[in-house]
């Protein structure tokens, strides 16, 4: 089985969040359903998955029904509308296209190329979302819905609103239109506006247990050996996104490197090639070798530790 790429857009599986899945049920089905919901959390425990997830579930919903789990049929076509974001009564708000990336994709459509998430990755982004994008929100929230049920918008991140686009996101919250919920993902919701913040039911994600980053290691990237699995796990501190970017950079053999050194000393590094011991300075064992051989906060993190215990 081939190694998959992962968005959140098209992603069924969420593991480690089963109590705040429960908690959105519970209002769901008690009809006290809030309009605006705050998801946040480390990055990459799955904020933006259990946003498309709660997206795709109320759009899929029956109207008086009661639900035990926010599934939806993979090959049904909610899943697949949300996942093209094509969906009538679905928007996603995050950073747009430069202007120049934002040519080369209506280019790209024009001349009937598939434009997909892959593709997208590939362009730039503004730095923040724009107080324009946020009223194509309004624009959007301001129309009948498709089939007279939710409209749903997700913001991804909220993080990357200006002052001027959270105001006008603020002043969304504070009137909202019937049957329509905003969905914010935050890494960071300490920085958001406290308004923002107070106006929203909260979601507060846990990083995931080790043995949880480990199993979607396995589904994910199926042509790591196990043992990579475990030692990608450990330093991943609870975050399979966070694993996923280490699987493609060597980061678990950089950490490995670490701890022989932090435990092997000056002895192991002269049988190093010098591009794995570029800027090490062993006579000065402090955390600042972390920060001169290791960028990876986590990582730089766990050498810390090791050296404290020597």
């Amino acid at each position: 089985m081939a190694d998959e790429a992962i968005y959140p857009s098209r992603n069924p599986y969420l593991i480690g969040h089963d109590e705040e899945v429960r908690l959105f049920l519970s209002a769901y089905n008690s009809g006290a359903l809030h309009h605006g919901w705050l998801i946040t959390g480390d990055e990459g425990i799955g904020k933006a998955t259990l946003a498309y997830k709660i997206a795709r579930f109320l759009l899929a919903a029956e109207t008086g029904k009661t639900y035990e789990t926010l599934e939806v049929p993979v090959d049904g076509p909610v899943f697949a509308q949300v996942a093209q974001k094509s969906h009538p009564d679905f928007k996603v708000l995050e950073r747009d296209f430069t202007e120049t990336d934002k040519k080369k994709l209506i280019k790209a459509i024009n001349q009937g190329e598939e434009v997909d998430d892959e593709m997208k990755q590939g362009l730039k982004r503004s730095a923040v979302i724009k107080v324009e994008d946020v009223r194509g929100v309004v624009e959007f929230l301001g129309k009948k819905s498709f089939n007279d049920n939710w409209r749903v918008v997700i913001v991804d991140s909220a993080d990357d609103l200006n002052v001027s686009s959270a105001n006008a996101l603020l002043k969304i919250l504070e009137e909202p239109p019937l049957k329509s919920i905003l969905l914010l993902v935050s890494h960071n919701p300490g920085k958001l506006l406290p308004t923002i913040r107070s106006r929203c039911a909260k979601l507060a994600l846990k990083p995931l247990q080790e043995t949880e980053v480990a199993s979607l290691l396995r589904r994910y990237k199926p042509s790591l050996k196990e043992a990579e699995v475990q030692g990608l796990a450990k330093i991943a501190a609870g975050s399979i996104g966070r694993a996923l970017k280490y699987a493609e950079n060597d980061a678990l053999e950089m950490y490995e490197n670490i701890k022989k050194i932090c435990y092997g000393g000056a002895k192991w590094q002269a049988t190093l090639p010098a591009t794995k011991t570029a800027g090490i300075c062993l006579p000065s064992w402090s955390a600042g070798l972390c920060a001169t051989i290791c960028p990876m906060r986590h990582i730089r993190a766990s050498c810390t530790r090791l050296m404290r215990r020597r």
